[in-house]
């Protein structure tokens, strides 16, 4: 999906077909979840995509983006990690933090209910 990020011939081995795409708005960033076939369709991968638009100095948008890229045999334990470090982040790091005001998202700023 964001290919200019990468020289072409790079990108198109990584690309893969779209499946799915979910974009998650977040204040000033917006982080897309995009599901991706690889060629032949019989393996999927994710992209996690942060996209931050900036204005140049001559007033034009332009957009920073960051993406990782999460195969199939790696999601079980990333979601560990990245779980492990949000309970954390809650437990140690935000004892004396005042809670902020929930967004009407529904989630709170962990992706929590």
């Amino acid at each position: 999906m964001y290919s200019e990020d990468y020289d072409s011939a790079y990108a198109q081995d990584r690309q893969g077909e779209d499946v799915y795409s979910k974009p998650v708005r977040a204040g000033k960033r917006t982080y897309f979840f995009d599901v991706k076939a690889t060629k032949g369709r019989n393996d999927f991968f994710l992209t996690i995509t942060e996209s931050k638009r900036r204005v140049e100095t001559d007033g034009r948008f332009s957009y920073d983006k960051h993406k990782i890229f999460l195969y199939m045999e790696d999601f079980e334990k990333f979601v560990e990690g990245l779980q492990e470090t949000i309970d954390y982040i809650k437990t140690n790091c935000l004892k004396d933090v005042p809670e902020r005001p929930r967004k009407d998202s529904g989630y709170d700023d962990f992706g929590n209910f």
